[in-house]
């Protein structure tokens, strides 16, 4: 199905290039506008902040829809444009690890990374007990994932879904903000070779940033 009046509203290097796969690997007819960080502290341009009331990524205007949040974006263009596709639903095998993991990207795998680089930034030493605490939490979650992707080739069964295109950011363009090496998860890193194989993700990224390479390897 297309829609010309929808538009991602990409910034370059964050979690909006979600939405721009999405659009890809449903075939949908949809306009990219990118903007560029700002050089003095690579946040969001002002032309960005002025689209929605939070001013984050990303953002997608749909005739007069403007809607944030990654979680928000993906559900609305599964609902609206999606035709079952790329979703697990309520009956169908692999419904409950399809929401789970689906929510697990923004709801725990992202904030770890998150919380380990700030930490970091306030005191990087050992002594600091709670960015021990953090860097334990952080191998639980990878781990977890990686235990996941020896039983599946996909963290909701056999097939591609939108939970993994919520899950991949922070396995790969999220560590050119918070390096991290991937080699003590081999599960993980075959996943990105699946990932990035296939042809969708390869045109959304070099839409979305044409300037790097996805980080598919174990280190950054």
């Amino acid at each position: 199905m297309t829609n010309t009046t929808l538009t991602v509203h990409h910034l370059g290097r964050s979690q909006s290039e979600r939405i721009v796969w999405l659009c890809e690997e449903l075939g949908l007819d949809y306009e990219l506008k990118r903007y560029e960080r700002r050089k003095d502290n690579m946040l969001a341009p002002p032309e960005y902040k002025a689209l929605h009331p939070m001013g984050t990524a990303p953002i997608i205007t749909d005739g007069p829809l403007v809607l944030g949040e990654s979680g928000a974006i993906v559900d609305y263009l599964l609902a609206t444009y999606g035709d079952g596709r790329l979703a697990v639903k309520r009956g169908q095998p692999g419904f409950a690890d399809y929401l789970y993991w689906f929510h697990f990207a923004n709801g725990t795998l992202q904030p770890v990374v998150l919380r380990v680089r700030y930490l970091e930034r306030v005191d990087p030493s050992e002594k600091n007990a709670v960015l021990q605490a953090a860097k334990g939490q952080f191998n639980l979650v990878f781990s977890t994932v990686e235990k996941r992707l020896g039983e599946a080739p996909y963290l909701a069964g056999p097939e591609l879904t939108a939970a993994d295109i919520m899950t991949v950011f922070s396995l790969t363009t999220m560590r050119l903000f918070k390096p991290y090496d991937l080699s003590p998860w081999p599960n993980i890193l075959a996943y990105l070779q699946r990932i990035g194989a296939r042809p969708a993700y390869q045109r959304a990224m070099q839409k979305a940033d044409p300037d790097i390479t996805p980080l598919l390897r174990a280190t950054p």
